[in-house]
C-alpha cells in the first residue's frame, strides 16, 4: 500500500465511520476506484476502525465515568448482544459480500430513500439513552445488524433503531455513536486476531498510520455531525447516498 492510498483510505473510514452513509461502502467504493482488488487490504480496513473508536472515546470519555455511568454498561452490551450472534454466524458469508462493490452501491440508494423519510416512518421521541429497557437496546442491536450488509450503514440503522424506540434525535445518534465501541472494538479485534499470523511489519505500519489519521478525521467529524442533526436532520445524507450509489452504478455496469 502505498502512503497516498493509506490517507485517502484513512480519511474516508474516519469521515463515514460515524455518519449514516456507510463506511463499508465507502471503502468498497474507494478501494475499486483506486485499482484494488476486492480482496485487498481487508484486515487493514477493519483494523483502521480503532481511531475512529478512540475518537468516540475522547469525546464521550465523561459519559463512561460519570455516576450513571453503571446504567449505560449493560444497555450498550444489550445493544451489542445481535450483532455478535449474527457476526459469529455469518462471518463467511459477509466476507464474502465484502469483495462486490456493487452491493454497497445498490444500497447506498435504496437505504438513501429510507434516510429521506426516516423521521417520517420513526417520529423521534424524548427518551434519553439512560431511559432504554434492556428489550428496547435489543431491538436497536437488531436494526444494527442490518449494517452487516455492505452500504447500509450502521449508523443509519442504529439512529432508525433509536428512533423505532423513541428516543430524541439527538439521543438517537449518540447512542449511535456509544454503541459502535463495543460493536467496531469486537470486529476489528476478531478480524485483527484472524489474520494476526500473516501480517507483516509494513502492514502493521500502514494500520498504525490509518488509526491515526482516522482518529483525527473522525472526532471531527462526530462533534460536527451531532451539532448537524440537531437543526438539520438526515435528509442531506439520503440525497447524498442516493447521488453517490447512482454514480457508481452507472460506472459499474456502464462505463467499467
Amino acid at each position: 500500500m502505498t502512503w497516498i492510498e493509506n490517507l485517502i483510505l484513512a480519511v474516508v473510514e474516519g469521515i463515514t465511520e460515524f455518519l449514516p452513509v456507510s463506511s463499508t461502502g465507502h471503502l468498497m467504493l474507494t478501494r475499486e476506484l483506486l485499482g484494488m482488488s476486492p480482496s485487498d487490504h481487508e484486515t487493514y480496513l477493519i483494523a483502521i476502525q480503532f481511531g475512529a473508536i478512540a475518537s468516540v472515546l475522547t469525546l464521550y470519555w465523561r459519559k463512561f465515568f460519570s455516576a450513571n455511568a453503571w446504567k449505560l454498561y449493560p444497555i450498550l452490551l444489550m445493544g451489542f448482544i445481535p450483532a455478535a450472534v449474527f457476526g459469529f454466524l455469518f462471518d463467511d458469508l459477509l466476507e464474502e459480500m465484502l469483495k462486490a462493490p456493487w452491493i454497497p452501491g445498490i444500497t447506498l440508494v435504496v437505504f438513501g430513500f429510507v434516510l429521506l423519510k426516516i423521521e417520517t416512518l420513526f417520529p423521534p421521541g424524548n427518551k434519553e439513552i439512560n431511559d432504554l429497557t434492556f428489550a428496547e437496546s435489543v431491538k436497536i442491536g437488531l436494526f444494527q445488524c442490518l449494517a452487516m450488509i455492505p452500504g447500509v450503514s450502521r449508523s443509519a440503522a442504529t439512529i432508525a433503531g433509536g428512533l423505532f424506540g423513541k428516543l430524541s434525535r439527538h439521543a438517537a445518534t449518540e447512542f449511535s455513536f456509544l454503541l459502535a465501541l463495543p460493536t467496531l472494538t469486537a470486529a476489528g479485534g476478531y478480524k485483527m486476531l484472524k489474520h494476526w499470523d500473516t501480517l507483516t511489519a509494513s502492514q502493521f505500519n500502514d494500520i498504525l498510520l490509518g488509526n491515526i489519521i482516522s482518529f483525527i478525521t473522525a472526532f471531527f467529524a462526530v462533534k460536527y455531525f451531532i451539532q448537524y442533526i440537531q437543526s438539520k436532520g438526515f435528509a442531506i445524507f439520503g440525497y447524498y447516498r442516493i447521488a453517490l450509489g447512482s454514480l457508481f452504478l452507472i460506472y459499474w455496469f456502464f462505463i467499467k
